[in-house]
């Protein structure tokens, strides 16, 4: 009797799925199932589930000792990724399945107690690991369409144990998942469009502006102003993912277990988390270490509505990130590492009762209610915000004079532009510039750079806000395709930073 069988499966380490070799080993003995190897409860729990799974299927399931090693054994293992690799590695061992048939594959999925297999989260990072090795995937049918998106990976798609085993062992085969392969240029129709937006020139241009160079901004107005109607009409605007990033963005998505849509494979994520959000859910973490908003943000959008509102804590675990472009989660169950280049876009009132200042350019607020306002926000994080908007409340009697915004289209069209001269310019969009590239392309005449200094002995502005004004700059002139930073590109730069004189006090 064959005692010892072997079968290759997936876990997650961050972004990339380690490869797991699920050894069984069966002996004489009392009849006990262990598994062994750094499993979490979940994991402990499959043999529960493979128990009644085989049974179920009409296999038998051994009498002996059984015991289960997950390598590499150092490595924690979650989920119940590996209950068909169990159970078809027992069923190897006892020589109910050709053991030799199980060398070509790498099997992750769930058991029900039929015998069915049940999707788990992380298929589509396993589906693209695969493709590095000479073997197959098989897959539960409910994760068949996230699995697709692996386009150079041999991928099999099955709805029982029942029909595994028939393809293992020649009696039937599994159908093979087609590649599927997103349209890079098409977008869904249900995509917001800018030219909802009355009146608003301003805000409307600092968005183009922070689209094209991918800035964060911070919009300041009263309820109703239309904060929020602006920023969900951001993504409208924005250039499309890259191969790449769109490759990384899915593999987030799938990680999370959030469901794929392929419409939206080349769309750049909104996350727009309630302000009772906690710093671990904006991080990420727990005992599974899963990614929080930042990291499902990734070279996307993170909407910060009523910042103010968020805590303290929260906010400025947002500084490293936004500096950094990644976040590293160290727990007591490990350590991983999470892409975060999301790009901030926050809106606030501009004062506590939420309202705006009267025609005499007041505010109903006392100073003391105004500065315990503007203290919940640091320096530091306001420091790395490139933009602040003045977004004044319209008049609804004027609402049908206004001029509509221009269309997302057409507006989208001159931020590609932009932004594809960032790109062949210095390999990245202006927001992420390096030190040396902001002093080699963002140059000043001298009379500009006099200009420059005056506003920032006037307003206090520390070094990197410093280089945010003139990366927006940069910007403003990229999207006039000019080869060299104007006076005007940098007094339209430095008007975005007028809102720091109410920081001053931070």
């Amino acid at each position: 009797m064959q005692h010892l069988a072997s079968v290759y499966s997936r876990t997650m380490n961050g972004l990339q799925a380690v490869l797991v070799k699920v050894e069984v080993y069966v002996s004489p003995g009392r009849p006990q199932l262990f598994i062994v190897g750094l499993p979490e409860k979940v994991v402990r729990e499959s043999k529960h589930r493979v128990y009644a799974g085989i049974k179920y299927s009409r296999f038998k399931f051994p009498l002996g000792r059984v015991t289960i090693n997950l390598a590499p054994a150092d490595f924690p293992k979650e989920g119940g990724r590996f209950d068909l690799p169990i159970a078809l590695g027992i069923l190897a061992a006892t020589e109910q399945l050709p053991a030799a048939a199980l060398a070509d594959y790498e099997f992750v999925a769930e058991l029900g107690l039929d015998g069915s297999l049940r999707p788990v989260r992380g298929v589509l990072p396993a589906a693209l690991a695969v493709a590095d090795t000479k073997r197959s995937l098989i897959v539960p049918q409910a994760n068949a369409a996230e699995a697709a998106l692996a386009t150079s990976s041999v991928v099999y798609a099955a709805t029982t144990m029942i029909e595994v085993c028939a393809h293992l062992a020649g009696r039937q085969t599994l159908p093979r998942l087609q590649p599927l392969r997103p349209d890079r240029q098409r977008l869904p129709q249900s995509m917001l469009n800018l030219s909802d937006v009355r009146g608003q020139h301003q805000a409307v241009r600092a968005l183009e502006i922070s689209a094209a160079g991918r800035h964060n901004c911070l919009m300041v107005g009263a309820p109703g102003s239309g904060k929020s109607m602006l920023a969900a009409r951001l993504p409208s605007i924005m250039p499309p993912l890259s191969d790449q990033e769109a490759s990384q963005l899915m593999v987030i998505r799938s990680l999370s277990g959030d469901q794929l849509n392929p419409r939206l494979y080349y769309r750049r994520p909104f996350r727009s988390p309630h302000h009772s959000a906690s710093s671990v859910s904006l991080s990420g973490g727990g005992s599974d270490l899963r990614p929080g908003e930042i990291t499902r943000a990734h070279n996307g959008v993170l909407f910060l509505d009523e910042l103010p509102e968020f805590s303290r804590q929260a906010l400025d675990m947002l500084r490293e990130p936004l500096e950094e472009r990644k976040i590293c989660l160290s727990r007591a169950s490990g350590y991983v590492e999470y892409p975060a280049n999301f790009q901030l876009i926050a809106a606030m009132n501009p004062c506590p009762d939420g309202s705006d200042v009267d025609e005499r350019g007041r505010c109903p607020c006392s100073d003391a209610q105004l500065s315990r306002y503007y203290n919940r926000l640091s320096m530091p994080l306001l420091d790395r915000i490139d933009l602040h908007v003045r977004v004044p409340r319209l008049k609804w009697s004027t609402h049908g004079c206004l001029r509509a915004a221009e269309c997302s289209t057409v507006v989208r069209k001159r931020v590609l532009i932009a932004y594809q001269r960032q790109l062949d310019r210095q390999g990245s969009c202006n927001a992420i510039m390096s030190l040396d590239n902001v002093k080699l392309h963002c140059r000043l005449t001298d009379q500009d750079h006099k200009t420059l200094v005056d506003v920032v002995d006037r307003f206090g502005l520390s070094a990197r806000a410093v280089n945010r004004v003139l990366k927006v700059a940069r910007t403003i002139a990229d999207l006039r395709s000019g080869q060299s930073i104007q006076r005007n590109d940098l007094l339209e730069a430095i008007s975005y930073r007028s809102m720091d004189k109410l920081f001053v006090g931070v």
